[in-house]
């Protein structure tokens, strides 16, 4: 061994066409690419209003509205019911008006 040598460099191909470092240097991806169709834009298609008139007369019982009002204030509130929970909202819907205006009131933390 004759002594301390340094290692053969070879300079790496980011830093040989660093315009920056180099200038009049370009890149191998500076070359022109052959150009392919791009895709469509996506539409988006907005649906129409439904129509007040056309829908299907059909009364909700009382506790069937409670019901539906007290899941809504529910989701509102970011109270997700439990499976083990149905049994309790079927028997807060059976309660009248007013006291269900109270239970949502307190759900929904409003005066």
């Amino acid at each position: 061994m004759t002594g301390w040598q340094l290692p053969p460099m070879t300079p790496d191909t980011a830093s040989a066409v660093d315009p920056y470092r180099f200038p009049g240097a370009t890149a191998v991806d500076d070359r022109p690419r052959p150009t392919v169709p791009s895709a469509p834009e996506p539409v988006d298609y907005l649906l129409a209003a439904p129509d007040p008139d056309r829908r299907v007369p059909v009364p909700l019982e009382p506790a069937d509205r409670r019901r539906l009002d007290l899941h809504a204030a529910l989701t509102t509130a970011g109270i997700a019911p439990l499976p083990g929970d149905l049994a309790a909202i079927e028997a807060l819907c059976t309660l009248d008006d007013t006291t269900h205006a109270a239970l949502q009131r307190w759900i929904t933390r409003t005066a």
